[in-house]
């Protein structure tokens, strides 16, 4: 699994923590080993620029996914790999750790752990989950929270 990662917030983040837990989360979902992940961490102005420009939103947001290639993602044993074993594009998550920093004191945590949560969404966004309906939501983020919790018991070991 080829994971990208690259810090241009200018806050000071776990890199390696962010890799871990969205490879934990593509590992448990069964997504194709062969998949290409890309990870970036943006300031506000340049988040609220993406919210913008894709979402139509005013300001910056937490977190943004782009999906790339949701035709070839490998949701589980029961599908077969992309023809010639090519890897799958994922797409792009996009945190802005300064707006994960100001919900993580509201929520009650640490930036840290806003973070990973905010990583796992995305994944399971470009795996196609969404929350737009309650039942949606309900799903995706029973799973959002079933995945950390797998990934924080795998840390304590």
């Amino acid at each position: 699994m080829s994971i990208e990662i690259a810090n241009e917030s200018g806050v000071d983040v776990d890199t390696d923590a962010v890799l871990a837990v969205a490879r934990h989360a593509l590992d448990e979902m069964g997504v194709n080993p062969l998949a290409e992940l890309s990870v970036l961490l943006v300031d506000i102005e340049y988040m609220s620029e993406l919210n913008h420009r894709w979402m139509g939103g005013d300001g910056p947001t937490d977190v943004l996914a782009f999906p790339m290639d949701e035709g070839s993602v490998d949701h589980g044993p029961g599908e077969s790999a992309p023809a010639g074993g090519e890897p799958a594009l994922l797409g792009d998550i996009v945190l802005c750790p300064e707006v994960a920093g100001k919900q993580a004191a509201t929520a009650g945590h640490s930036a840290a752990d806003e973070l990973h949560l905010l990583t796992v969404h995305g994944v399971l966004h470009l795996l196609g989950y969404d929350h737009a309906e309650p039942e949606e939501e309900r799903e995706m983020f029973g799973l959002q929270a079933r995945l950390l919790a797998s990934w924080r018991s795998t840390r304590s070991q």
